[in-house]
């Protein structure tokens, strides 16, 4: 609970810090930014290349279903593409049109305009590419990249909350997959492993306070989705040691499965189990950063979007691997 408030208080800050329109003062400080270039060119050196710049090209429509497409757009860094998966099937934008398909009995067309390396700021031009195509639906994998090239999180969470904005505007339902716990990379020895897992985890709060307060939802990432990965990092992980494998996309793309369906109406939320339901903006984020899967979404008390604390949302812990439970 400790740990809570105080990514809770980061996550305030920093939102405030993006709305105001500062750059914000970083959680880590120019100490831990020195350690975090040295130690990053180390582990760098260690992770080596992964297969390629770009994912396999999946761009194209999914499910033998009669009827008029959904559209489905997939931005963000190279998680979005599925980078160093072993074919297009298993990339999780794929894997999400699929299940999507299935859910909706609608052919889903899926276009990819994530690219790799990219930071929030960067976003602006894949939100060019996806209102082209008129999404019905865009999914947002970011925050890595914030961390790796050391932009300040204000700054990072404007820049995606304006893409968030751009896409709500247009008439798209938004599911931000929120800044995995970089704390979790093999390669990355500590302290610097402790450093980013910190700066990580506040990034992630913040993005879900500044995605809510847009008309998004979020689900937590976290420690790059579950105990798996660090129990079995040889499966869930790639050949680079940083990007997932198969098992490892398949395992993010279940996670926000139910989040893209319930946003369409096209599956119920689940019914909110003990130690869920109502909480004020914050304290869920915080929350929400330390449990993988977890789903941020805004709700109404009496009628009123927001309280004392600021906005009130539904916090729901899905369980990994069963993507479609109504509870």
């Amino acid at each position: 609970m400790v740990w809570a408030a105080g990514v809770a208080r980061a996550a305030r800050r920093i939102a405030t810090a993006a709305a105001l329109g500062g750059g914000g003062l970083t959680a880590l400080g120019a100490t831990a930014y020195g350690l975090l270039i040295a130690e990053g060119l180390l582990a760098r050196k260690v992770i080596g290349q992964p297969h390629g710049l770009d994912g396999p090209v999946s761009d194209g429509t999914y499910g033998d279903f009669p009827g008029v497409p959904l559209n489905l757009a997939m931005l963000g860094d190279s998680t979005s593409m599925g980078l160093g998966v072993s074919a297009p099937s298993h990339t999780p934008g794929v894997l999400l049109a699929n299940g999507l398909a299935a859910v909706a009995e609608r052919p889903v067309r899926l276009l990819v305009a994530g690219k790799s390396g990219t930071p929030s700021a960067e976003l602006g031009e894949q939100v060019d590419a996806a209102l082209a195509m008129g999404p019905d639906v865009a999914v947002i994998f970011v925050g890595a990249n914030d961390i790796i090239t050391q932009t300040p999180p204000a700054v990072a969470v404007r820049h995606l909350t304006k893409a968030v904005r751009r896409l709500r505007d247009a008439g798209a339902e938004v599911v931000v997959g929120t800044c995995p716990d970089l704390g979790t990379v093999r390669p990355i020895a500590q302290p610097l492993r402790w450093v980013t897992r910190r700066w990580s985890r506040q990034l992630a709060a913040a993005q879900t306070v500044a995605v809510v307060d847009a008309g998004g939802r979020t689900v937590a990432f976290a420690d790059v989705l579950g105990p798996e990965f660090a129990t079995n990092p040889t499966e869930m992980f790639g050949p680079d040691r940083f990007h997932p494998s198969d098992r490892g996309y398949a395992q993010a793309a279940y996670a926000v499965l139910p989040s893209v369906c319930a946003a369409l109406g096209l599956w119920p939320e689940p019914r909110p189990a003990r130690g869920e339901a109502l909480q004020p903006i914050y304290l869920a984020a915080a929350t929400a950063a330390e449990e993988p899967g977890a789903e941020v979404t805004a709700t109404r008390v009496d009628g009123r979007a927001t309280g004392l604390h600021g906005k009130w949302v539904t916090l729901l812990r899905r369980r990994l691997g069963e993507p479609l439970n109504d509870g």
